[in-house]
């Protein structure tokens, strides 16, 4: 899949924020501002009521934009950039998707998970925690160039991204966990019942928790097998917490039956990796990445 610009992805989030920000025409009355205990009571009352939870999961593509990589190995005396990079994600094939479901498998596929609990009466606002198990993979065989220092010695020249050289990626995976503020808008359909259709708007912020795979110049990094150091502080754990990320959310919502439903959207985050663990070292770079996921829910 072709890669994203960072300026298209900039322009088409900056549209996507703009979209996010409508609902906030929807928090309108047409009645005398409410006092401050009222609002209390139906906070009260919309915490305390029936299918105000939601839980759903999905799966989901992913592009990047190209980004710099900067990789210091002191050991090596190694301290250099690769500049624009190009990258993909790594979505299984449908017969793997299946066959990880019937496994049970579910972390296998590139998968999204949504929890979230309605905070007001209407249930058009929600609070939201999300994982996006992304995967990122540079594009090998690609032509990149590459500034600093290698083996102690001044370089600025091109270089060939293969298995060997520089393979860079984040296949178990490239995590977003977030908190989000979400937003639902009526379009059509009886509300909260079969036919509802809404327009959903999330924004949020969190952590990546990648694990890294990856070979430079002939080494691999290895960080020690998941059933012995799962997560989440050491430098040999699994899954470690190596930077944040922020993004918004827009799409649609359709209920299917009054306790289902199903959901279209389309992402935008940026994130900023640090000490990312490779061979005797650590990488560092910062991403945009654009995301389309489908998922399926229910409220409880």
């Amino acid at each position: 899949m072709t890669p994203l610009s960072v300026s298209s992805l900039r322009a088409v989030a900056l549209c996507a924020a703009s979209l996010f920000l409508l609902p906030v025409a929807f928090a309108q009355s047409s009645s005398a501002p409410t006092p401050a205990t009222s609002t209390t009571e139906k906070v009260d009352r919309a915490l305390r009521e029936d299918g105000n939870w939601y839980f759903s999961w999905g799966y989901s593509r992913q592009q990047y934009a190209p980004s710099n990589i900067h990789v210091s190995q002191p050991s090596l005396g190694n301290d250099f950039t690769v500049n624009q990079v190009a990258a993909s994600d790594f979505p299984s094939s449908p017969q793997d998707t299946v066959s990880s479901l019937f496994k049970l498998d579910w972390t296998n596929p590139q998968e999204n998970v949504r929890v979230g609990k309605f905070m007001n009466p209407e249930k058009t606002f929600a609070i939201e925690f999300s994982l996006d198990h992304s995967k990122y993979n540079s594009d090998l065989n690609q032509t990149a160039s590459v500034s600093g220092t290698i083996n102690n010695q001044p370089f600025n020249g091109n270089l060939v991204l293969n298995e060997q050289n520089f393979n860079y990626t984040l296949h178990n995976g490239l995590n977003h966990i977030m908190v989000n503020a979400v937003w639902l808008q009526h379009l059509s359909g009886p509300e909260q019942q079969p036919g509802h259709l809404q327009w959903i708007s999330r924004a949020g912020a969190g952590i990546l928790l990648p694990h890294a795979e990856n070979t430079i110049f002939g080494n691999q990094n290895q960080v020690g097998p998941k059933s012995e150091n799962v997560c989440c502080s050491s430098s040999k754990d699994w899954w470690q917490v190596n930077g944040w990320t922020a993004g918004v959310e827009v799409g649609l919502r359709y209920r299917v039956y009054k306790t289902i439903f199903v959901e279209l959207t389309q992402k935008f985050a940026y994130g900023a990796l640090k000490g990312v663990p490779v061979y005797q070292g650590t990488a560092d770079h910062n991403l945009w990445m654009s995301e389309q996921v489908f998922s399926a829910g229910f409220l409880f």
